[in-house]
Formats: structure tokens, sequence, C-alpha cells
């Protein structure tokens, strides 16, 4: 130990090491299991980063401590599932307060401003200068995620009223979404390729026709499990909600945009456009006389 320190003092920095080797062993196994080699050098190069960290705060402590193996389990496989950009910043996202504590341990020893700026400058762009090719892609999926909550919801709000039949209803809405989702498909591969932006055409449609079927799926499948169709268009309606809500928080964190604004921007065109032609399915249903 360096110096001597308040009791207090010694449980803070065991607490900075135990969030230092634990973001060692994030990054050290990600380095290990991504396949492109750029990202697997700069993954590991900030967990030896943070191990250089766990080192200095022993220097303080004069102790071992022990990595935190929920944090790794969970950070490690969200990076897998949802992508490293995601996966990372996300965990970055959490250390807002350690970053504080970090910044007042320099109070008691001052020697840890190096490391503060480490965590607050390099880190930060070592994480940017990570390629994940989803996110080249984020236009795309967007196209197809809010084409299909967009034309959807309000398809099947028409449908809803108008057919008063959830297998109808159900038939219908698959139909029309899967049809949508290959004009989706190759109008995006289509305008891809004639823009000549660098992307590729092929996978730009690949992601816009996913996201948009992912979406059609979601949203149609109360139509086959339950039978009152108002209690459907309602789960239709949350589901639309949550599509929303989740893909809106992931962009936010891995592309670090405004999260409410883009929310409520997609929210209010949804559900404006679902409530629009609920009114047109009501008023075909009145006038035409349709009745089944």
């Amino acid at each position: 130990m360096k110096k001597n320190l308040l009791a207090g003092q010694i449980k803070q920095i065991c607490e900075f090491q135990k969030n230092e080797i634990t973001e060692y062993y994030i990054y050290s196994r990600l380095s290990r299991r991504v396949n492109n080699k750029k990202n697997a050098e700069l993954l590991q190069k900030i967990g030896d980063d943070e191990m250089r960290h766990y080192l200095f705060w022993k220097e303080y402590s004069g102790k071992d401590i022990k990595p935190n193996k929920w944090k790794i389990f969970k950070f490690y496989w969200i990076a897998r599932v949802f992508g490293i950009t995601f996966g990372i910043k996300l965990m970055e996202r959490g250390e807002s307060g350690a970053q504080e504590a970090y910044k007042k341990a320099c109070e008691f020893i001052p020697e840890a401003r190096q490391i503060v700026e480490d965590e607050d400058t390099h880190e930060a762009e070592l994480i940017g200068m990570l390629e994940e090719k989803k996110l080249d892609y984020v236009g795309s999926i967007v196209l197809g995620l809010n084409d299909a909550l967009v034309e959807l919801t309000g398809t099947l709000a028409g449908l809803t009223f108008a057919l008063q039949n959830t297998r109808l209803i159900a038939i219908a809405g698959l139909i029309t979404g899967i049809a949508a989702s290959f004009s989706m498909a190759a109008s995006e591969y289509l305008s891809t390729k004639s823009e000549g932006n660098g992307k590729n055409a092929l996978s730009s449609s690949f992601y816009t026709g996913l996201a948009y079927i992912f979406t059609v799926i979601i949203l149609i499948l109360p139509y086959f499990l339950f039978a009152n169709y108002f209690m459907c268009l309602g789960l239709t309606m949350a589901f639309a909600v949550l599509v929303i809500l989740f893909f809106n928080y992931y962009i936010s964190v891995a592309k670090g945009l405004n999260f409410k604004k883009r929310f409520w921007e997609m929210f209010v065109i949804s559900m404006g456009v679902a409530a629009f032609t609920f009114g047109i399915g009501y008023l075909i249903r009145v006038f035409l006389k349709v009745d089944i």
C-alpha cells in the first residue's frame, strides 16, 4: 500500500478493483469469440487497460479481488446476442456512477487522475472504432420495421372492424405482410444499388425484408391465438409499442441517439395511421354493408 487510507476509502478502492477485473474478463472473453480481427485486437486492448487499472488500485488496497461472475455472464451474452457495440455501450452506460466515484478518489489519490482520463476518453475512442456490420444497415432495418409497423397496424386495424373474424384477419394480414416484405426488400435492393453509396445492396434488402417479416409475425400472432378480435387488436397495438420501445432503445444505446425523440416520433406515426385506418374500416363496413 502506498499510503495510509481510511477504511471507507479502502472499501471504495476494492469496488473499483472488482469493476475493473470484471470488465477485463468481459472484454477478454469477447475478444476471443469475435471473427473480426480488428475488433478482437481493440477488445483485448481495452481489456488490457482494465487489467492495468485493476493493478493500479491493488497497489493501494493490497488485496486480490474476485470478479463479478454474474456481470461477466450477463454482458458477455448480451454482447453475443445483440451485438458487441450494444453490449459494451450498455455496460458502459451503467458506469456513470463509477466515473463520479473515480473523480472523488482523485482527492485522496491524485495519481488516479490518469485512470479517470483513460475511462473518459481512451476507452470511448476504442469502442467507437469497433466495426459491426448490422449497425451499418440500421437505416435498412428502420425502413423495414417502420413500414411494417405503420402499414400493418393500419391494415389490421381496418380489417378488424371490416371483417370481425380473427382467422380471416390473420390470413389477410399475413398475405399482405409477406407480399409487402418482399416488395420492400426489392425496393431497398434497387434503391441502394442505384445510389452506389458503398453498401451491399443485397445485405440492405435482406435486413429490410427480415425486419419487416419479423414485425409482421409479432403483430399478427394474437389473431392466430385468440377469438376476440378487439382483444387481438389491443394486443397487436401493445406489441407494436413494445417493438418500437425495444428497437429505439437498442439504437439509442448502440448509436448514441436520443431515445425519447425517436420513440415518440415512431409511436405517434404508427398509432395515428392505425386509428385512421380503423375509422376507414368502420366506414367500409357501414356503407358497403360488409357482414362476415
